[in-house]
């Protein structure tokens, strides 16, 4: 009999067989804290095309529009409101502004 065996043959398979699960088991507990932070970050992954891209609406849920689309529509509202920072057409507030100042210099005499 040697100093790793008890003698009895079902107890030395017991004791394998329990050392075995033990060991699976704790290989598994390890590959899943180890695929935690592979998990958290493919979520974030997703949360960033998700925003990116935007979302369809579903229950309760409106749809969002996607970076590029809400770019364009900045892009647009800035556009309108340069036009109205320079003399143009005559119906910005630059020349409305513009009238008004000539208008003022009539009625004053303090004017440079």
């Amino acid at each position: 009999m040697s100093a790793s065996t008890t003698g009895v043959d079902q107890i030395d398979a017991l004791v394998l067989w329990c050392g075995a699960v033990v060991a699976i088991s704790g290989a598994l507990a390890l590959a899943w804290r180890a695929t935690r932070s592979l998990r958290r970050l493919t979520g974030r992954v997703e949360d960033f095309v998700d925003d990116w891209q935007g979302t369809d609406p579903r229950p309760g849920v409106p749809a969002r529009s996607g970076v590029m689309s809400r770019l364009g529509a900045i892009e647009d509202r800035l556009a309108r409101v340069e036009h109205e920072l320079h003399p143009n057409s005559g119906a910005s507030l630059r020349d409305a502004v513009d009238r008004v100042d000539q208008r003022t210099r009539l009625f004053t005499d303090d004017t440079p």
